[in-house]
C-alpha cells in the first residue's frame, strides 16, 4: 500500500478519460464508489474512445523528461536526502512531519482519517486475529524495518486502522482535480483494471478467469476493486501483516454479502506454500516500492509459479517516468524518502526486465494514472 506524497499535477480532468461505462461499481469504506451505480458525466466514456472492438483506449499521461527521478537512486541529490535521512535526530523529525502531512492532506480532501482511525480502534476488529495469523509465519529482515512512520512498520494496529484512509488519500493526490474520491477512484483504480483484463482478453488465448490473488492486499482495498470487477471469480487477499488481514476479514464480515466471499491468507507473497498453476490473474498494488529489489525479483517469480498457462501478472505502483513524481518539491520527495526505506532500489530495478527473466511474455507498461504505472505479462501457453 503506498502512503506517498506528490505535487498536484497540471493536468484537466476533460483529458483524462476514462474506462468502460459497464465498470462495476467498487466499494470503499463500506459503500458504492458511485451511488446508484452512476458514472459522473464528466468522466463517461466518448464513443471516440471505444475501438470497433469494444476495446476502451485508455488516456495517456504526461511522462517526464528522465528516466526516474533525481532524487533517487545513485545521483548526489540522491546521496545528500540520504543522508540527511541517516542523521537520527532530524529522522525522527522527518517521520512525525511526514505523519503530520499525510493526515493534514487527507482531511482537507474530506477523507476522515482519525475518525475512521478511531472508529475501527474501537470496534471488535481484534477478535479476528487468532483465526487469521499463521503462527508459522517468519517474516523476512525487510519488513521488521520501521516505514510509514510507523516503528513496527506493517506489524500493528494502528497501521493496519490507518490504511483504508491513507490508501484514499494516495488516490485523491493522484487525481487532484477530481471533485470527489469517487471520480478520483474512476481513473486510479478503473484504468487499472481495465489494464488488467484488456491484457488477459489480448494474451490469454481466451482463458476464463476463475482465480484471482491479490499479493499484498493490505486491508482488502484493491480485493475488494478485483472482486467486484470479475465477480465470477474466486478472489484471495494475501499479505504478510495479520493485522491488515484481520482489518480486512472484519470489514468483509461487516459489509456487504458475496456471492464468491474473499478468502484471506497470511502467507509471504515471496514463497506462498499455494499450489503451483492455480490462479488466472495474480495482481501486485502498491507495494513493491515497499521491497527491496531482492524480494520483487521474487514476488515476480512466484507469481510465475502460480499463474496457469496464459494467466496475467499486473504489478501497479509509482511510475519512475511520471512527471508528477519527477517534479516533486525537495520537501516532499525528503519526507517521502524518510518513510520509504528501500525507494532507491525501487527505481533502480528494471522491473519489466525482471519480469522477463521470470519468465513472462508480452511485458507491457503502461502509465493509467499521471502517478502509477501499471506493469503487465503472460504466463506462456
Amino acid at each position: 500500500m503506498a502512503m506517498a506524497f506528490c505535487a498536484p499535477p497540471h493536468a484537466n480532468l476533460r483529458n483524462l478519460g476514462c474506462i468502460s461505462p459497464t465498470l462495476k461499481t467498487a466499494t470503499t469504506h463500506g459503500c458504492s464508489i458511485f451511488r446508484g451505480g452512476r458514472v459522473p458525466a464528466a468522466l463517461r466514456v466518448a464513443s471516440s474512445d471505444v475501438a470497433s472492438s469494444g476495446v476502451v483506449r485508455l488516456p495517456e499521461f504526461e511522462e517526464g523528461q528522465l528516466e526516474r527521478p533525481s532524487w533517487t537512486g545513485e545521483t548526489p541529490l540522491s546521496r545528500l536526502v540520504g543522508a540527511l535521512i541517516a542523521f537520527k535526530p532530524l529522522y525522527s523529525i522527518l517521520k512525525l512531519g511526514a505523519r503530520q502531512v499525510l493526515i493534514s492532506t487527507a482531511e482537507k480532501t474530506n477523507i476522515p482519517w482519525r475518525e475512521m482511525t478511531r472508529e475501527l480502534l474501537e470496534s471488535e476488529v481484534y477478535k479476528e486475529l487468532d483465526s487469521i495469523q499463521n503462527p508459522s509465519i517468519v517474516y523476512p529482515d525487510y519488513y521488521l524495518n520501521p516505514f510509514h512512520a510507523y516503528d513496527e512498520g506493517n506489524l500493528s494496529w494502528l497501521a493496519a486502522a490507518e490504511a483504508e484512509a491513507a490508501t484514499m488519500s494516495m488516490v485523491r493526490r493522484a487525481i487532484p482535480e477530481a471533485s470527489s474520491l469517487d471520480e478520483a477512484n474512476e481513473i486510479v483504480r478503473g484504468n487499472w483494471l481495465q489494464t488488467i483484463e484488456q491484457h488477459h482478453h489480448k494474451y490469454s488465448g481466451n482463458s476464463t478467469i476463475r482465480d484471482i490473488l491479490d499479493v499484498g492486499c493490505s486491508v482488502g482495498v484493491s480485493t475488494r476493486f478485483l472482486a467486484d470487477k470479475f465477480p465470477s471469480a474466486k478472489v484471495t487477499g494475501l499479505d504478510l501483516s495479520p493485522y491488515f488481514l484481520a482489518v480486512a476479514q472484519f470489514k468483509g464480515k461487516n459489509g456487504a454479502a458475496r456471492d464468491k466471499p474473499i478468502r484471506w491468507i497470511h502467507a509471504n507473497g515471496e514463497d506462498t506454500g499455494l499450489p503451483s498453476q492455480s490462479f488466472d490473474i495474480v495482481s501486485i498494488s502498491y507495494v513493491i516500492h515497499e521491497c527491496p529489489s531482492r524480494a520483487t525479483i521474487n514476488l515476480v517469480r512466484e507469481a510465475s509459479r502460480l499463474l496457469r498457462p496464459g494467466g496475467t501478472i499486473a504489478i501497479t505502483d509509482n511510475s519512475p517516468k511520471s512527471k508528477i513524481l519527477q517534479n516533486l518539491s525537495p520537501v516532499l520527495f525528503t519526507l517521502m524518502k524518510s518513510t520509504e526505506p528501500f525507494l532507491d532500489e525501487y527505481y533502480l530495478l528494471d522491473l519489466e526486465e525482471s519480469m522477463r527473466e521470470a519468465g513472462f511474455t508480452n511485458v507491457q507498461t503502461l502509465l493509467t494514472d499521471p502517478r502509477h504505472r501499471t506493469v503487465t505479462g503472460t504466463v506462456p501457453h
